[in-house]
C-alpha cells in the first residue's frame, strides 16, 4: 500500500521540480506552526525532465545538499509523486466495514478501476465521508501510481540520506497548504472558488478549488525560463548567467520596460488564458480569489498587474506569513522562496498531523 495519508512524527518535505530541491521541516505548538528549517538547492540540468527524476544520482547528491544546507537533523521525509502519474479515483463501499475489511475488498475491486497489473501498482486509499446518495455507504478516495514512480523517488531520497515515510500526490499536497492559506489569510473561505497559479521554470499549472478541494487542473507550457531565455539573449550571456542575474539584479537600465515588463504581461495574459478556459469548461462563472505560486510570483507588482488585467483579488501565496521562524531560517531568503514552496508545505504539515 503506497501511504499517501498516513500520519508520521516528524517529516520533512522534499518537493522535487525541474530546477531545484526543496527541502521545508514545520513543527506545531498550541495551534501555531514553525518553521524549524527549510532549504533550496539546485538541481542539475535535465536530471527532473516533465516532473520525472532522469538522474538519480545527481537529483539525490542535490538532496543531500539541502539536507546539510538546512541543519535540519530530521532524517524522516514525505515526497510527493505528479498527478499526471496518478489514478484517483472515488468509489463507494458499505459503511459498517471495517478498515481491514475495506482495504481487502478495495484490492479485491482495484483491477477495474486501474489499468496496470495491480502487482506494479502501489495505492492507498482514504475515506472521505458518508455518500451523499446513500448513508449506508460511505465514499473511498482511491489513489493508485506504477510502483517504479514510487520506488524511484524512494530511492532517490535514500541516496539523499533520508527515509521515506510518505509518498503523497502533489494535487493534495497543495490542498493541505491551500486550506491553511484560506484559513489564515482568505477568511476562511470553505464556499468560495480559490484558484491557484503556479508559474515554474517551463510550467503554468492553473488549479482551481472548491470547497477547498480540486475541481480542475490545466498546464500551459509557459514559465519563468522564458524570462532566464530572453535575458541570455538580450545581453549575450550564459544560460547560468542569465538565471543569477535574473536574480540578483545587475542589469542595465533597459531591462525593466524592455524584458521584465513584456514578461510581466504575458503572465498575466497566460493565466488570463487559463481562467478563460477554466469558464469554457465548467459551470462556474466566477472565481473569489487567485493565489501566485512559483518562483514567478516572487517578481515584484505581479499580484497588481494581474489583479487590474483579470478582475480576480490575487495575493502571492506565502505560507509562512503567520508562523514563527527558528533562529537559523533567514526570514527575507524564506519570503523570497515562499510562493515556490506551496508543495514542499503541504507535504511538511504532514508531519504536524
Amino acid at each position: 500500500m503506497l501511504p499517501f495519508k498516513k500520519k508520521s512524527n516528524p517529516l520533512i518535505g522534499i518537493d522535487i521540480s525541474a530546477t531545484a530541491i526543496k527541502l521545508l521541516e514545520l513543527s506545531k505548538s498550541g495551534g501555531r506552526y514553525r518553521v524549524e528549517s527549510y532549504a533550496v538547492e539546485p538541481v542539475p540540468a535535465n536530471s527532473v525532465v516533465d516532473r520525472n527524476i532522469t538522474d538519480m544520482d545527481a537529483v539525490g547528491e542535490a538532496i543531500g545538499r539541502a539536507v546539510k544546507k538546512s541543519g535540519t537533523k530530521i532524517k524522516t521525509a514525505a515526497a510527493a509523486v505528479a498527478g499526471s502519474s496518478v489514478i484517483t479515483k472515488v468509489i463507494t463501499m458499505p459503511a459498517d466495514l471495517t478498515e481491514a475489511d475495506l482495504e481487502n475488498q478495495i484490492e479485491v475491486e482495484a483491477d477495474q478501476y486501474i489499468p496496470f497489473p495491480l502487482e506494479e501498482v502501489a495505492m492507498d486509499f482514504e475515506v472521505i465521508g458518508p455518500s451523499a446518495d446513500n448513508p449506508d455507504r460511505v465514499d473511498i478516495l482511491l489513489a493508485a501510481s506504477r510502483s517504479e514512480n514510487v520506488d524511484l523517488r524512494v530511492a532517490t531520497l535514500e541516496i539523499g540520506g533520508l527515509d521515506v515515510k510518505v509518498i503523497d500526490v502533489e494535487a493534495f499536497a497543495l490542498e493541505n497548504t491551500v486550506a491553511m492559506l484560506a484559513n489564515d489569510q482568505l477568511g476562511g473561505v470553505e464556499d468560495q472558488i480559490i484558484a491557484v497559479a503556479d508559474v515554474g521554470s517551463s510550467v503554468t499549472t492553473f488549479s482551481v478549488l472548491e470547497n477547498l478541494k480540486i475541481i480542475y487542473s490545466r498546464e500551459q507550457q509557459f514559465g519563468g525560463a522564458q524570462l532566464t531565455e530572453e535575458i541570455q539573449r538580450r545581453y549575450g550571456l550564459s544560460y547560468e548567467e542569465a538565471a543569477l542575474a535574473k536574480r540578483q539584479g545587475g542589469l542595465p537600465d533597459n531591462y525593466g520596460p524592455e524584458v521584465l515588463e513584456p514578461f510581466k504581461d504575458s503572465i498575466a495574459q497566460q493565466i488570463s488564458r487559463a481562467q478563460q478556459f477554466f469558464y469554457s469548461s465548467s459551470s462556474i462563472t466566477n472565481i473569489d480569489h487567485l493565489i501566485l505560486a512559483g518562483g514567478c510570483a516572487s517578481i515584484e507588482g505581479i499580484a497588481e498587474l494581474i489583479e487590474s488585467k483579470i478582475g480576480i483579488p490575487t495575493i502571492v501565496a506565502n505560507p509562512f506569513a503567520n508562523m514563527s521562524l527558528s533562529s537559523r531560517v533567514p526570514a527575507q531568503t524564506l519570503a523570497n522562496d515562499a510562493p515556490a514552496l506551496m508543495i514542499s508545505c503541504g507535504l511538511a504539515l504532514r508531519g504536524t498531523e
